[in-house]
């Protein structure tokens, strides 16, 4: 039994380097951009040593894709928490979902400016696009189920395509969130847009 508790306890503490190289590493992407970063900076910022960061990461890219898996998984922290545990209309869980693509406090745009620079880096990188598609599939089939479910409640219109709406619900609070982060445009606007968006969806009768 001692020997496993140790196991586990090494496991944590393993997963725990692991996240604190990745905030490292987003917090360098985030102050100077996807180009600036190095596995030696990046143990600089964590204020560990190179070989530690070696140890937990083969390559760049394997510690990119981990980075990118983190910021993910603290989105979807986050908009369970916003659920609780009484669940929400399709309508509320939509929104949101969708607002966790628009940059409405500082924690969010450094998390989205990093989420850009990782879009632009999977140009060409194979790797990354492929991790960036699947994240994408999930999140577009979980607005395909939201509006699905909708429409079996008789709050969206039955003759409605269901992919076609979550396809064009993405992309709108995509798009908005990008606008933002450039400065076209501010978050409030942004969100007023989507609600505009999904009350004229909501607003469709079978």
């Amino acid at each position: 039994m001692g020997k496993g508790i140790r196991r586990r306890g090494l496991g944590a503490r393993h997963e725990d380097r692991r996240r604190q190289i990745a905030e490292a590493l987003l917090t360098i992407i985030n102050r100077h951009g996807l180009d600036a970063v190095s596995l030696r900076d990046v143990a600089a910022e964590a204020e560990v040593s190179l070989g530690a960061v070696q140890h937990y990461f083969r390559s760049k890219d394997e510690m990119l894709l981990f980075a990118l898996d983190y910021i993910s998984e603290r989105g979807t922290e986050r908009v369970q928490q916003s659920l609780g545990l009484g669940g929400k209309p399709p309508r509320a869980v939509l929104r949101d979902i969708l607002a966790e693509l628009v940059p409405t406090d500082d924690q969010r745009r450094a998390e989205l400016r990093i989420a850009t620079a990782f879009t632009a880096r999977s140009l060409v990188s194979p790797k990354l696009a492929e991790h960036l598609r699947a994240g994408y599939d999930a999140l577009y089939e979980v607005l395909v189920l939201l509006i699905r479910h909708a429409q079996d409640a008789g709050e969206v219109s039955a003759d409605l395509d269901p992919e076609q709406a979550a396809a064009a619900l993405f992309a709108l609070a995509d798009g908005l969130g990008t606008h933002v982060l450039i400065g076209h445009g501010s978050p409030e606007t942004a969100l007023a847009v989507l609600d505009e968006h999904l009350d004229r969806l909501f607003s469709t009768t079978p």
